[in-house]
């Protein structure tokens, strides 16, 4: 059987690969040293042209689906790893047939959840790991996408600004449909609640969770974070008609959430006495779009809205708030966050993402102001985090060793 590589942007380099060898089997000098969570599948980080790429070995019927499934949702703009393309047709030296792969780009700065435990923690890591995934699993589900396994062991996550943005990197069971029943929403979360209990369980007998941890108390808190955001984006309110500031409440409130309303639904009762709105198209990434329209930056929605807020102080501290926004942005992003970001030596640029840099030096600089007692310029806040906290810091680009269950277990922060 010939060997088939189907992708969009072929790379020539994957022709190089050992492809008649077993996956587990492939050698050394191929693998990238990332941390890999747990899967039911093998899976690889491989280095290819420069970059690096997650090949998992599997059926090949399933592989091609996968595959068709994560573009399906790269279109809808959903966070999901990159689907690159599928390898079949292997067979080993002796001819005997070896499993299809699956292969999608890494992502950079992610982390699977035992990695995130595996280093210093806050006492609310957590609640922020499950606060990034219920906002997936709505994300997903505002768009018809049942995911059929949710778990923490099937979502990376970046950082961002202080909180973590889920992505999903496993679509083998996920069915794309026009929209959910509410049965099917409520099977999804009744599957994120035990296998989040399960994960917790499996971190609780590794030691590396806070004393008093309840992993089924915990695991609970993705139900109530679900239906939390779920109500606010999509269930409809009623007020009288002499309160229409309301509406322009209620897509506040979705701002603030980091959704946009692409389609609001008003309607009157029958005296038309009260009104009653709905959202009935909500697009995550409210803040993330406006930065990028402003700066061209790319980044997670809570690192957006820190950078607006900076940009904001910015334009108050130069008596710039009525000019032109695109002026000023542009303004402030080659005078305060291109120079923060490029004073960072480049051997310590791999520990973080720049804009998750910029945030964790202004967090700082505002720290050093209330040490002193008065502002701290940006450059000095700089200087003073590169020298005090980056160096510490684990690099979450490249390496941080092998699996993730073999990560030793470090003292938890005070």
């Amino acid at each position: 059987m010939p060997l088939e590589i189907s992708a969009v942007r072929p790379d020539p380099a994957l022709l190089d690969l050992p492809w008649s060898v077993p996956l587990e089997e492939w050698p050394q000098d191929r693998l990238a040293a990332l941390p890999r969570g747990i899967s039911r599948h093998v899976v690889r980080f491989v280095k290819l042209s420069g970059g690096v790429i997650a090949v998992k070995e599997i059926k090949a019927e399933i592989a091609r689906r996968e595959y068709q499934m994560l573009r399906q949702l790269g279109r809808l703009d959903q966070p999901c790893v990159e689907p690159l393309g599928v390898v079949s047709g292997r067979v080993d030296d002796h001819g005997e047939p070896l499993d299809a792969c699956l292969l999608t780009r890494h992502l950079q700065f992610s982390l699977p959840y035992r990695a995130v435990f595996s280093q210093h923690l806050r006492d609310d890591t957590a609640s922020r790991l499950l606060d990034a995934l219920a906002v997936l699993l709505v994300r997903l589900h505002l768009v018809g996408f049942w995911w059929g396994d949710v778990s923490l062991s099937n979502t990376l996550f970046r950082r961002d600004a202080g909180a973590f943005a889920a992505y999903l990197v496993d679509a083998e069971t996920g069915e794309l449909h026009n929209s959910l029943s509410d049965g099917q929403r409520a099977h999804d979360i009744d599957i994120a609640r035990v296998n989040i209990a399960g994960e917790f369980m499996d971190l609780e007998a590794s030691g590396v969770l806070p004393d008093g941890f309840d992993p089924v108390a915990v695991s609970e808190e993705i139900v109530t974070r679900y239906h939390a955001l779920w109500s606010e984006l999509t269930e409809d309110e009623w007020f009288d008609r002499g309160e229409r500031w309301r509406v322009d409440q209620r897509i506040r409130r979705l701002n603030a959430l980091g959704f946009d309303v692409d389609e609001l639904s008003i309607n009157t009762d029958l005296d038309g006495t009260r009104l009653q709105i709905q959202p009935k198209v909500v697009d995550a990434g409210h803040h993330s779009r406006r930065l990028l329209r402003l700066t061209g930056l790319d980044v997670e929605e809570n690192q957006a809205r820190r950078l607006l807020n900076d940009l904001d102080s910015y334009r108050a501290a130069t008596d710039r708030q009525g000019e032109d926004e695109e002026i000023a942005a542009h303004d402030w992003l080659t005078r305060v966050y291109e120079p923060a970001t490029r004073a960072v030596p480049q051997e310590m640029r791999g520990k973080l993402e720049p804009a998750e840099l910029f945030h964790e030096i202004l967090e700082h600089r505002w720290y050093l102001a209330e040490r002193v007692g008065h502002d701290v310029p940006i450059t000095e806040a700089v200087a003073d985090y590169v020298r005090e906290v980056l160096p510490g810091k684990p690099d979450e680009r490249s390496v941080l060793g092998t699996d993730t269950q073999m990560l030793p277990v470090v003292p938890r922060e005070p």
